[in-house]
């Protein structure tokens, strides 16, 4: 049985990795945990491991408005924490990107979060405390070619952030930033299923690099560089949502700090130089 007294804190995005390894770290550390996922075969999964599911679909309004409600019924209108994990990474050209996949980038990884976010605030403002956690990612410092679309929605991730942690000054409700760079999850993967549905491969100039990306993350997908797994990521999740004195930003594994010393520090020209080198490494 629930603890009612133990804090609460929604989670998105947990039918796997750094969302699964959050909701499990959480929930050893006293917490009541609200995980969201979107299929029903996840929700059933997460019911299955102990937790009290909410079926949530960033891209839905209604889905949304929906949770937020489930949510307070469920827990008596108490939110400590808001963890917003759920997102996708959309790869490819951004010339050879439709409006409607760019639209549904930022859909889920933007519009969705701030929705989600702007619905539960009232909440925290209410008990005059809160914790909001935004997973972002070191692209959200530093653009990848090849994921410009994506690198973008966690662009405005972090402006987004920036602008209204000030914004909530004097409401006891804390904003935090965590920029994983390369972690062992299913986003490789993920990222391969957007690439088959969401925009056409035939044709484009860079065809053959296409196939020989799409190959290597279907095969060496878990041979990442510097990688760590998403448990080092929900560790950072928990310091944001428990301490007394919380971080603006959390960086996981050596190359998101790399990325965030390189935004702030290198000049543009060899921020650009460094990324063409990596890329005719590729080709």
């Amino acid at each position: 049985m629930a603890d009612e007294t133990a804090p609460v804190v929604l989670i998105t995005g947990c039918s796997s990795g750094i969302g699964r390894a959050a909701a499990v770290h959480m929930r050893d550390l006293g917490w009541r945990v609200f995980p969201t996922a979107r299929k029903a075969a996840d929700l059933e999964a997460l019911r299955a491991d102990g937790f009290t599911p909410l079926e949530l679909d960033m891209t839905s309004p209604d889905s949304i408005s929906a949770c937020v409600a489930s949510l307070r019924a469920q827990s008596t209108d108490r939110l400590d924490g808001l963890v917003n994990n759920a997102g996708f990474g959309q790869p490819g050209a951004l010339e050879d990107l439709s409006r409607d996949t760019m639209r549904r980038q930022f859909e889920v990884n933007v519009f969705g979060l701030q929705e989600l976010t702007n619905q539960v605030l009232p909440l925290m403002i209410k008990q005059s405390g809160g914790r909001i956690v935004h997973i972002s990612s070191v692209v959200g410092r530093v653009a990848l070619p090849f994921m410009g679309i994506y690198s973008a929605s966690k662009f405005a991730v972090e402006a987004m952030a920036d602008a209204q942690r000030v914004e909530l000054m004097g409401t006891g409700v804390r904003i935090s930033l965590v920029e994983p760079g390369p972690i062992v999850t299913r986003f490789s993967k993920n990222a391969v299923q957007a690439t088959q549905g969401d925009f056409t491969v035939k044709g484009s100039r860079f065809e053959s690099l296409y196939e020989k990306e799409l190959k290597n993350r279907e095969t060496k997908g878990k041979e990442k560089p510097f990688a760590l797994p998403p448990e080092a990521v929900a560790r950072k999740i928990a310091h944001a949502l428990t301490s007394a004195r919380p971080r603006r930003r959390y960086h996981v594994t050596l190359p998101a700090s790399l990325g965030a010393l390189m935004s702030r520090l290198a000049p543009d020209a060899l921020v650009d130089w460094i990324l063409q080198s990596e890329l005719k490494k590729r080709n």
